[in-house]
């Protein structure tokens, strides 16, 4: 993965809503409402909801929003790695 393509994920991910997303299912996060994922710092931006999503869909899309800048994080530790290998190996 090139860093430009490492760029264009990173850009995507920032201009989301900030904060931790959770993804607050009916009938197994709550008994009332309908399915959900809550966004932004203390929960408080805009809900967001899915249409036709499943509950794994939920949870995937909720997650992305913390998992995203971990992997590029170390997608970015280990090419560096890869790169003082090779600089040290001569390759």
């Amino acid at each position: 993965m090139t860093e430009e393509q490492l760029l264009e994920i990173e850009k995507r991910y920032k201009a989301t809503t900030s904060g931790q997303w959770f993804a607050s299912i009916e009938g197994r996060d709550h008994t009332s409402g309908e399915s959900v994922i809550l966004r932004g710092e203390n929960k408080r931006e805009t809900d967001l909801y899915l249409i036709g999503g499943t509950i794994e869909d939920y949870d995937f899309i909720a997650h992305a929003r913390q998992d995203i800048p971990t992997l590029i994080t170390e997608i970015r530790r280990l090419s560096e790695l890869i790169d003082q290998l090779r600089k040290s190996t001569g390759n």
